[in-house]
């Protein structure tokens, strides 16, 4: 053998070469910049479509809100008899069940949806 250093050095045991530590540092920054390619950035998309989600989402409760609070108000002006005395609940108790089916017509949507992505 020569005086020289190789980057390579063969390993009598294995058959395998030893590398060196340069070229192992280079694969370790290789995996990261992988790592970071493949999670961080598919990781903002993701953030992204949340976001919107939960803006959109949002904006449909105050909608719903806004809806029943006027069947509410529709109900007690325009039927006089079930906002007064003991049916005043009676109108209350329609805009809870309007705002179930709403609810109801929502997540089958979300499930149907689902059952099409899979």
């Amino acid at each position: 053998m020569s005086d020289a250093k190789t980057d390579h050095q063969s390993n009598p045991k294995t058959g395998t070469k030893k590398t060196d530590s340069g070229q192992v540092g280079d694969v370790i920054d290789l995996v990261k910049i992988y790592v970071k390619q493949e999670t961080v950035g598919p990781l903002k998309g993701i953030g992204r479509k949340i976001g919107v989600g939960v803006a959109g989402s949002l904006l449909l409760g105050l909608g719903l809100f806004f809806l029943a609070l006027g069947l509410l108000r529709l109900i007690q002006t325009k039927l006089p008899r079930l906002a007064e005395g003991t049916m005043s609940l009676l109108s209350y108790l329609i805009v809870i069940v309007f705002c179930a089916i709403v609810t109801l017509l929502a997540l089958s949507r979300v499930k149907k949806i689902e059952k099409e992505l899979n």
